[in-house]
């Protein structure tokens, strides 16, 4: 963007250089993880360093420095450390699109950023950087694998697995968004391979029943993780297939409308399908279906709108409730995700159910009729999805379904063939990448032991740099002999490691312990010093996290937990998730051509102005519209107060361009009442809700409000020092650069961020004066001056007592006096 034709407000790009180097000199971030007291960690979630960043990453950044140095300036001693998440499918990527080796790209990345964190005035411990696809660092990615492992939470299986075509690896569920690459928004397909899992699902109920001690999380992730968890009671019922006798076993939470189930429907991905149909002559029939309801979208086909079809096994199973024979279909609508992969189709009383059965003209029965007017079959034009009483179901007609519903099960579980369960929606958790950029997964396969652990201490397991790292659908480690063949760590025989390496969200499931020990060579952290600092105090990152890494990693930090590694149930005590900044009313990509470079923004206007409009353009926790013009007003108002501040600490002798108010628009009293509204706004809305818009709104009208005061006085001189120097220590989280050069032409010797928080005084906040309305029968004829805290009984005598009311008045005495408190007094003549 250019800048417009405008005078320098002030001399940013002098200022902002020394004070970076200032800091570091100074070692203003530095922290001492052996001593806890007064501790504050506060934590933004690090970056992948796959490009630049670009101002809508930069809130993120931003919002975290300012609460840092906040803190600070309120006596926390506050860790803020900051590294990378340097492995994984965004990095690999950009290194094929630039033909270079994945490390060279993402240390060069890394560097970049660094730069740019930098120039932003991001303040952090650099001592205590980790970089996750250094050894020093997946070594004990690898050692945390270890532990699961050892634990029966790692294991191998052979699974249908999101597969991406473009990416050429397996997703995670968590990692399909809309049926596509949550990466690189290719359609996903499902892929039969050997793969590894974390067995999350043992965590499911704790995972969800200590959400609730989240009380510091927003409501929305609470929801979003419990959603994803997806618990539901309800029951599996025994569904004998005829002849053969085998079980299809079908998870309900309807077990009232078990009467009326008139077929059985299969998932594509049923494992019973291929049994089912050999030999019948619906086989090549329903392998040739099966194979395109895999193609289609998971997300399509449980849409409302999408057709319903499917196609008949030739086999049959029996209603355990009815003894019926009902037919067994392959339909697109049921999923393998949840509950078993087969539902007992009740078409009355569901609505995919009926529409399935009209197209295919299967039979259906009412069992659970309406209190106000009977069903009638030939009638219905949807299905009948309410309460009400129960019909065709035996010696539980007449009961209302959801007493009958638990009887039924009951009943079923007494011979046997039903019992009550709970389902979640959560699966395992895959880890398995076919990739190279990633930390290899310390295992060996030996012909004679078969899966063997690598031991701990010949960790790690390193990656090999000279391979061929471009997709193929096979990992590249497979062509790497010095890295395929090993020794078995049990019987020193020759084996092969494992040719994966490990999705990108292990990496991050840890990073926030290993920050407290990055000096630790003997362990992936000091357990007493993460006992110390953690919960994290505050974490900041994006809502689109809520699921992947955030579930992944109160996932690992309850094994950890379980392994007496921590001494704490959850890993971050607050979250704020910030809102996107978007441009032209979408996300910022390149492909879309509407990236925002804050590189050229801080060269015209400096760090400070970006800075300031990052934090100003809208609540932070939503999405926000850049605007480059808006800019420039946050860059004139640094201008205004730089000139205003200069003009006071000279005491008027300074050349700065302020001009003070000719008349003085705004008296003493009412500057220090607003001086210490402001102190108060502004630190209710960084103690509540990071509301810095409202914050540096109070500040700007603040210094309005400076402008149009006059000093007279010495006493009025020594105010105008004192809301200049307040307005820095208010300003200096959100502007650090500008707040300590002018502190320092104070006179103060110490950094800014050393030097506390301003107080308010509620006595001084109180109004003491207020002009109110006087009428003379009900037309404003004039107006009062009065105390702000006067009665209402001398209010009245001040008013009649007022010139023009004793004009109107006539020597008269008033009917009535109206008065509204604070507002208006209305004199009835």
């Amino acid at each position: 963007m250019q800048k417009s034709k405008m005078v320098e407000q002030y001399p940013f790009r002098e200022i902002e250089p020394r004070w970076q180097k200032r800091w570091d000199e100074e070692e203003l971030f530095k922290i001492d993880t052996k001593n806890a007291d007064r501790k504050y960690y506060c934590l933004v979630m690090f970056p992948y360093p796959s490009a630049a960043l670009h101002v809508g990453h930069g809130r993120n950044y931003i919002i975290g420095d300012a609460v840092v140095r906040y803190k600070m300036m309120r006596g926390y001693r506050v860790l803020s450390p900051m590294g990378f998440d340097a492995f994984g499918l965004p990095a690999e990527n950009a290194a094929i699109k630039n033909n270079i080796h994945p490390e060279t790209s993402t240390l060069q990345n890394i560097a970049n950023m660094k730069t740019q964190l930098r120039r932003w005035g991001c303040g952090y411990d650099w001592l205590r950087e980790v970089i996750a696809c250094l050894p020093d660092y997946y070594k004990w990615t690898q050692w945390i694998f270890l532990q699961l492992y050892k634990h029966g939470l790692a294991y191998r299986k052979k699974a249908a697995v999101n597969w991406c075509p473009s990416c050429r690896t397996s997703l995670a569920n968590e990692q399909v968004v809309n049926d596509r690459c949550e990466r690189c928004e290719s359609l996903v397909e499902e892929r039969e391979l050997e793969q590894w899992f974390f067995k999350i699902t043992d965590y499911a109920e704790r995972l969800l029943d200590d959400l609730k001690l989240l009380g510091g999380w927003p409501e929305r992730v609470r929801t979003m993780q419990e959603n994803w968890i997806g618990k539901s009671y309800g029951a599996e019922i025994d569904f004998p297939i005829a002849v053969s006798g085998e079980i299809i076993r079908c998870f309900t939470t309807r077990a009232d409308t078990l009467f009326g189930a008139t077929y059985m429907v299969l998932a594509p991905e049923h494992p019973m399908i291929a049994s089912l149909i050999k030999g019948q002559k619906a086989e090549r029939s329903c392998l040739r279906f099966v194979g395109e309801a895999k193609k289609q979208g998971k997300r399509v086909r449980v849409l409302e709108q999408t057709e319903k079809v499917g196609v008949f096994t030739g086999r049959y199973c029996i209603n355990p409730t009815t003894q019926e024979k009902i037919p067994i279909w392959v339909a697109n609508y049921v999923l393998m995700d949840y509950g078993t992969g087969a539902v007992m189709a009740v078409p009355t009383h569901d609505q995919r159910d009926f529409e399935f059965a009209k197209k295919y003209n299967l039979p259906m029965k009412i069992v659970i009729d309406r209190p106000t007017k009977p069903l009638a079959l030939g009638e219905m034009r949807e299905a009948y999805v309410e309460d009400g009483a129960m019909v065709n179901s035996a010696q539980f007609n007449g009961l209302p379904n959801r007493e009958a519903l638990e009887k039924i099960v009951d009943w079923l579980a007494s011979k046997k063939m039903a019992r009550r369960t709970v389902h979640y929606r959560l699966k395992d958790w895959l880890i398995s990448r076919q990739r190279y950029w990633g930390a290899p997964i310390p295992i060996v396969h030996c012909a004679k032991c078969g899966t063997v652990p690598v031991s701990e201490s010949d960790l790690p397991v390193l990656l090999p740099k000279n391979v061929r790292f471009k997709p193929t659908g096979v990992s590249p480690l497979t062509e790497h002999p010095d890295f395929k063949s090993t020794a078995c760590p049990q019987c020193k025989g020759q084996a092969r490691r494992d040719f994966d390496t490990m999705d990108t969200f292990v990496d991050s499931s840890w990073y926030f312990y290993r920050y407290i020990s990055t000096r630790e060579e003997a362990k992936a952290f000091d357990s007493n010093d993460v006992n110390r600092w953690l919960p994290v105090d505050q974490y900041i990152g994006g809502v689109e996290h809520a699921i992947l890494h955030l579930l992944y990693s109160r996932f690992v930090n309850k094994v950890l937990y379980d392994q007496k590694f921590v001494s704490f149930k959850e890993p971050f005590a607050k979250l704020f998730t910030q809102g996107m900044i978007i441009k032209d009313g979408a996300k910022m990509s390149k492909s879309k051509g509407n990236v925002v470079s804050p590189d050229e923004l801080i060269q015209n206007y400096g760090s400070d102005t970006v800075r300031l409009y990052t934090l100003f353009i809208g609540p932070p926790e939503k999405d926000a519209e850049w605007n480059d013009q808006a800019v420039e007003g946050c860059y004139r108002f640094l201008g205004r107060f730089w000139r205003l501040a200069t003009f006071v600490i000279s005491e008027g002798k300074s050349d700065s361009r302020f001009k003070p108010a000719e008349e003085g628009q705004v008296n003493a009293g009412d500057l220090e009442r607003h001086l210490h509204l402001t102190i108060k706004k502004v630190s209710d809305d960084l103690e509540g809700d990071f509301h810095f818009n409202t914050a540096v709104a109070s500040i700007m009208e603040l210094i309005n409000l400076a402008y149009q005061f006059r000093p007279e006085s010495q006493a009025d001189w020594n105010l105008l020092k004192q809301l200049v120097k307040n307005t820095m220590l208010l300003l200096a989280p959100f502007v650090p650069h500008l707040a300590e050069e002018l502190w320092q032409a104070m006179g103060e010797k110490k950094s800014i961020f050393r030097s506390g928080w301003p107080s308010f005084d509620s006595d001084r906040m109180k109004l003491q004066k207020i002009e109110i309305a006087v009428q003379v029968n009900g037309r404003v004829r004039s107006h009062v001056t009065i105390p702000a805290d006067l009665g209402e009984e001398a209010l009245k005598v001040r008013v009649l007592e007022d010139s023009k009311v004793k004009t109107w008045l006539e020597g008269k005495n008033p009917k009535k006096v109206i008065v509204v408190p604070k507002r208006l007094v209305n004199v009835i003549i």
